[in-house]
């Protein structure tokens, strides 16, 4: 194999997944598309199946603005409920763990070394 044929094949290849990537993202925009009919979603579907470049890229042109719009409003809500999680999971404040540490203390659950663990751990 010639070493022509071999970076012929290799930016055919790269093509071929920005193709795709490019797909991928306009299909998904379909999805989250809520002003778009189902019906006209389905025929941007079958264009897109059945004619490989064209649709793809009328659809960028036309919908680009909204693609990018809709784009940065998914990643707002992801980022919003990841950090929604993690305060749920991380529980409490520093200043509630050492309180409730404190309450355990006084009651006996627990030894002061292990209210220093806890303080320090809350602390940190």
């Amino acid at each position: 194999m010639e070493f022509g044929q071999f970076l012929w094949g290799l930016l055919i290849i790269f093509f071929m997944i920005m193709y795709f990537m490019v797909l991928f993202s306009v299909i998904l925009d379909l999805f989250r598309n809520h002003e778009m009919n189902g019906w006209i979603k389905a025929l941007w579907i079958l264009l897109l199946l059945a004619i490989p470049l064209l649709p793809v890229l009328i659809y960028v042109i036309v919908y680009g603005r909204g693609m990018a719009e809709r784009q940065q409003a998914a990643v707002v809500t992801a980022q919003k409920e990841q950090e929604a999680y993690i305060q749920k999971v991380a529980g409490t404040s520093p200043a509630e763990q050492i309180a409730q540490a404190q309450q355990l203390l006084n009651s006996g659950a627990i030894s002061q070394d292990e209210f220093d663990k806890i303080k320090a751990k809350a602390l940190s």
